[in-house]
């Protein structure tokens, strides 16, 4: 039986989180310490690392940080293995690090910008997962959220390819959610535009015009997909599996009226 009170809480559990030094990954990393787990980021830059190890572990959290690209095959293994060596255990896997280099029709794109950005977006997603499945969760179950985005449920210009990655990563969601049932459940989350530095050019040259598309009236925060982040990795959301959770500030709203 689950206490309402407490069923937020996740004391106890090791919870991975990609990017998670910064924007939405570090208020996730950040949301997920104060509910009591134990965090490992990976990210890029070890000073960035540095930083937000300091920070987390100031939260009372323990923290284990891998620095590395997703893009390299070897760094899923090397976090989930990190997490087991330090912690004894991976029991979420936040897949939030996603890359855009691609900006355009795609009939102009490279082809070769475009196979790096599905396999950051896509494949990379997937080795966190079978990692984490490996390493622990095939025996003692877990919880996989993968950060879509709202880009991943229509059509949209300039960026297609991020778009069509997060589309496939939406599915796989759905298909990793039915292989892993019933020990691992497998959600998603989609944010709508959220003030980070990787969207910076959607919203800082005109916020308030951008705003005012949003039924809320007002763009989103790391802190808001953090807290939605928080309810679907934690027990409030036990009963549910391969489902996405839109948090887009009422974008859609507009977007289907």
């Amino acid at each position: 039986m689950i206490d309402p009170a407490t069923a937020l809480r996740i004391d106890g559990r090791a919870v991975l989180v990609t990017g998670g030094t910064r924007g939405i990954g570090r208020a996730i990393a950040e949301a997920a310490a104060g509910a009591g787990a134990d965090i490992c980021i990976v990210a890029r830059k070890r000073a960035e690392l540095e930083e937000a190890e300091a920070a987390i572990s100031a939260l009372g959290a323990r923290v284990v940080t891998v620095a590395g690209s997703v893009g390299d095959p070897d760094v899923a293994g090397a976090a989930v293995g990190a997490m087991i060596e330090t912690f004894g255990r991976c029991d979420v896997v936040v897949n939030n690090a996603a890359i855009n280099p691609v900006f355009g029709p795609l009939m102009d794109a490279d082809l070769g910008a475009v196979t790096k950005v599905f396999d950051a977006n896509i494949s990379a997603p997937l080795r966190f997962a079978r990692a984490a499945w490996d390493r622990h969760m095939k025996d003692h179950g877990g919880v996989v959220l993968n950060v879509v985005s709202v880009g991943g449920l229509r059509p949209a210009p300039f960026i297609g390819a991020y778009n069509v990655s997060k589309a496939a990563l939406l599915h796989l969601t759905r298909q990793l959610a039915q292989e892993l049932a019933p020990s691992v459940r497998v959600n998603a989350i989609a944010p709508g535009l959220v003030k980070t530095d990787m969207a910076r050019a959607l919203w800082e040259p005109n916020e308030e015009a951008m705003a005012r598309t949003h039924a809320l009236g007002r763009l989103g925060l790391p802190d808001d997909i953090a807290s939605g982040a928080l309810f679907l990795i934690s027990d409030a959301s036990s009963w549910m599996t391969g489902e996405l959770l839109v948090v887009d500030g009422g974008a859609g709203v507009y977007a289907r009226s």
